[in-house]
């Protein structure tokens, strides 16, 4: 499978969660709409209101399955606006599915939402994850234990916290500052809160030294991490330069050291990703807006092979080629 395909052409899906549940791939999308509201910096126009889940058993060749809504803001009881990209993980018997969503103060938490299939309909729970904070939680299980891996800037607001606490106000670093860290927390045993004090995600250049705010690879949002011969691949967009990147290290909490450029931009000004091993082929998943004509809160599916070299580097995919 060398170009990439169209996943579900009939309706806008975009930040594509993928798993391996039941011998079958899960696909854990946001569903865009046309809400008019109003481009801006802080992402307003993405007014998500409801998720649908996916399953495909041939990515070659399989049809892809639509099990219809399984959770939506008016369900969730703490709920203000825009429920952004998702993830669900599986632990005794039960999915539990996480979401980022601005509270009724407009500032965005997770949530967890609970189901005995991976298909749902997924029940919320009354109150947010206790201490969370910003957008896309990405889940993660090595060795038993669950991971959440979160955060996001801008839009994302992830600027506006410093060691787990709200700051007074907004402060982004100067280009020559180390960048805003995305967050890595282990989960508590029941999967309803966190664990432990979230902490710093740091990606490092080849010096040892922490990415800086100017650097075109540094951390803005979608964190994803996933394991490749005993490796840990944490892999993010880096938002306003249109990247997909990744970064390597030994153990879930880091440090990671930066490797490179996984994708590069697609048409639509946000890029986000999940990248999962099937039936022995690996494969990156992520959205772009050629089927909406360039509205970039309009975004649709797509699926594409990867490839790693003999040292384990991720071949980079070029965006725009991948529409030729």
């Amino acid at each position: 499978m060398n170009k990439a395909k169209y996943l579900f052409p009939s309706d806008y899906m975009a930040d594509p969660s993928v798993h391996v549940f039941e011998g079958k791939l899960y696909i854990y999308p946001s569903h865009d709409r046309e809400s008019g509201i109003e481009e801006n910096d802080n992402g307003d126009h993405f007014d998500m209101n409801d998720y649908h889940v996916f399953s495909l058993d041939d990515v070659e060749n399989g049809e892809v399955t639509d099990h219809g809504v399984v959770l939506s803001v008016k369900d969730i009881p703490w709920s203000g606006r825009q429920l952004w990209d998702c993830d669900v993980a599986f632990k005794d018997g039960k999915y539990y599915m996480y979401f980022p969503l601005k509270d009724k103060n407009d500032i965005f938490r997770i949530g967890v939402a609970v189901s005995d299939k991976p298909s749902g309909p997924f029940v919320p729970e009354k109150h947010p994850m206790l201490g969370s904070y910003s957008i896309d939680p990405c889940l993660f299980e090595d060795d038993g234990k669950h991971y959440m891996y979160f955060g996001g800037i801008w839009g994302g607001q992830l600027q506006r916290y410093r060691n787990n606490k709200a700051l007074e106000s907004a402060v982004m670093p100067n280009d020559d500052e180390p960048a805003i860290p995305s967050k890595v927390v282990i989960l508590s045993d029941d999967m309803l809160e966190f664990g432990e004090e979230p902490k710093d995600l740091l990606i490092l250049d080849e010096e040892g030294n922490p990415l800086l705010h100017g650097d075109k690879h540094r951390f803005f949002e979608a964190s994803w991490m996933h394991k490749y011969n005993g490796i840990y691949y944490f892999s993010y967009s880096t938002g306003d330069t249109h990247l997909i990147c990744y970064a390597t290290g030994d153990n879930p909490y880091g440090p990671f050291t930066f490797q490179g450029e996984i994708l590069t931009p697609v048409v639509g000004w946000t890029t986000h990703h999940s990248i999962v091993e099937f039936k022995d082929k690996w494969y990156l998943f992520f959205h772009d807006s050629v089927p909406s004509e360039g509205k970039t809160w309009l975004r649709s599916m797509k699926v594409v092979e990867i490839e790693y070299d003999e040292n384990g580097k991720i071949k980079t995919i070029e965006g725009l080629e991948e529409n030729q």
